[in-house]
């Protein structure tokens, strides 16, 4: 039997805003008070006085007809279309929630304390993981030795410590044993730090981190850990108002366990349809590594064009294969982003992980395999060059992306947003509460161009917020408020503001993330709006379109496929 829900009362969010349509700081949010769904697609969005809602209240009331229609009293809270997070990373997201957080740690004092104690409470655990370690904290730099001698009396734990950011790895000396990490040889685009005798050291860097510490993590995680990592990630996500993913870093073992896990969830209940696949609408960007030689580079394009035409929008388009995605620099508090300039605390310029020489055949083979390219770019030089790249030889109907834009110049912002090349961009990176350490890197001049969001807007860039999760707290709306105030989320009281002039407008943010990501995916037909036909995905939250008062909202229900899926009051 068909179910039909009407919402009444409610502040049913109708987006004036159109991707790479300058929406503006201004722009204010319009409403309809109701919204009908059968099963899983919106049926009518409007008002009471509207004869598809008035029929369903008919309907409710008399108790008449066989489709019985539950009517749900909003009670004057917003309903927003389900946020979709255009960067994250699923399974390593949903591994994280498990992992010792070291993100309140100052320096190598907290960290070795928080450590210690964490490994006496935890005694039977057969490796030490940790996450949220900034360079910050260790300003004199890593090794080892610093991690060792903090397990138990008699234990000797693999010890192995994330970025924040995910592109470093640290590890105490069993955690070298352990990885094997003294037969490894260099790789293009990464470092594996040594002593002046040859010897690891316990810190890998960028592609080395990428290439041999996050297999080594899938590996010694059974099938069965990285199935209830991706679970534990889907219901994190849903109880923050998510209904949709883009994962940035797809890889074997995260799909292999993700293509598990849909098929367990499969059901023949009526609850679920008999749909097999679980909550959350999945598209993933396939990791291409670099390799030795543009044939090693094109090799992994060959197989995320293999996956693409087994998982797409035709056959599975809640799990798909939508493109690859490149790491094309690192990031500016580990020294490792592409600067125009050198860095100006120790006068340094990195060499880039890909040229664009390296890049113009991975590039074009996407492409012309109909997929999208997605390309790291953090600092000015390396957006500089991904531009040329994706300019040159991604077609705009593919909807090439750029990922993070951290450091921009003015001319390269213009010719992102008249390209019509995606600006997929993360708020949370611009907490000042996170970019204390910029100066010193950077000198203030440069900071001044830091995050320009309003520039990328404001020249017809489609914007899609994502959260990098779990580099970054995965929540949306303080996505949004950051997104907006250009001041800190995580610590409220932190006065400091970075670059206002890029602020986004609340209505223009909300909408960024949910049809600025369905968009930057090219799934805008289905999901991301609050429209007749569209999936019923959808969150309930009590908030005050105040950017201010962001800070106060809370996710109440969320919606997918036109069933809850999550309840505060659970």
């Amino acid at each position: 039997m068909a179910k039909t829900t009407l919402f009444i009362n409610g502040r049913i969010f109708l987006s004036p805003v159109r991707p790479g349509q300058n929406a503006g700081l201004h722009t204010p949010p319009s409403f309809a008070s109701c919204l009908l769904i059968r099963n899983d697609t919106i049926l009518h969005v409007g008002s009471p006085q509207d004869e598809p809602i008035t029929t369903a209240l008919l309907s409710s009331s008399s108790g008449e007809e066989e489709e019985v229609v539950e009517t749900i009293d909003l009670a004057g809270h917003s309903l927003l279309p389900g946020f979709i997070d255009g960067h994250m990373h699923l399974m390593i997201m949903g591994q994280s929630l498990t992992k010792l957080d070291l993100g309140p740690c100052k320096s190598l004092a907290d960290i070795r304390s928080t450590i210690r104690s964490y490994a006496a409470s935890h005694p039977d655990v057969p490796r030490i993981l940790c996450r949220g370690w900034m360079h910050s904290m260790t300003p004199d730099g890593v090794t080892a030795k610093d991690l060792d001698g903090l397990d138990m009396d008699g234990k000797d734990r693999p010890i192995l410590v994330d970025t924040k950011d995910l592109h470093s790895a640290w590890c105490n000396t069993a955690g070298i044993r352990d990885l094997g990490a003294q037969e490894w040889q260099d790789v293009p685009g990464g470092t594996i730090e040594r002593d002046a005798d040859g010897k690891v050291t316990g810190v890998f860097n960028e592609a080395a981190n990428i290439t041999y510490v996050w297999p080594y993590l899938a590996r010694v995680a059974t099938v069965e850990e990285r199935m209830a990592a991706i679970q534990a990630a889907v219901e994190a996500y849903h109880s923050v108002g998510y209904t949709g993913a883009i994962d940035m870093a797809m890889d074997e073992g995260a799909w292999d366990a993700l293509q598990e896990l849909r098929r367990r969830s499969s059901s023949s209940s009526e609850e679920n349809g008999g749909k097999e696949g679980i909550p959350l609408r999945i598209a993933a960007y396939w990791l291409v590594k670099p390799g030795k030689n543009d044939e090693e580079n094109v090799r992994q394009v060959e197989r995320a064009i293999e996956l693409a035409r087994q998982f797409n929008s035709e056959t599975t388009p809640d799990c798909r294969i939508v493109g690859v995605k490149i790491i094309c620099d690192g990031i500016i508090d580990g020294c490792t982003a592409g600067l125009s300039e050198p860095y100006e605390h120790n006068g340094h310029r990195e060499v880039p992980l890909w040229t664009a020489e390296q890049l113009e055949p991975v590039v074009k083979r996407a492409d012309e395999a109909g997929l999208q390219v997605a390309l790291h770019a953090i600092g000015d030089e390396t957006i500089k060059t991904v531009l040329d790249v994706l300019i040159a030889h991604a077609s705009p109907e593919r909807r090439p992306r750029v990922e993070h834009l951290e450091l921009s110049s003015e001319k390269d912002a213009e010719r992102l947003g008249k390209a019509g090349i995606t600006a997929s961009i993360q708020p949370v990176h611009a907490d000042p509460a996170i970019l204390r350490a910029w100066p010193k890197l950077l000198g203030a001049h440069r900071c001044g161009r830091a995050f320009a969001y309003r520039e990328f807007a404001d020249h017809g860039a489609p914007l899609a917020l994502g959260s990098d999760a779990p580099t970054a707290p995965h929540a949306p709306l303080p996505n949004v408020y950051v997104g907006a105030t250009r001041r800190s989320y995580r610590e409220p009281d932190y006065q400091t503001t970075v670059n206002p002039h890029f602020a986004l407008g609340v209505c223009e943010a909300v909408a960024a993330a949910s049809q600025g990501v369905a968009y930057s995916c090219r799934d805008e037909n289905r999901i991301g709006r609050l429209e007749k036909g569209m999936k019923a995905d959808f969150t309930i939250v009590d908030m005050d379109w105040d950017k201010e008062k962001l800070k106060e909202a809370k996710v109440l229900e969320t919606w997918f496929d036109g069933r809850k899926v999550w309840s505060a009051k659970n």
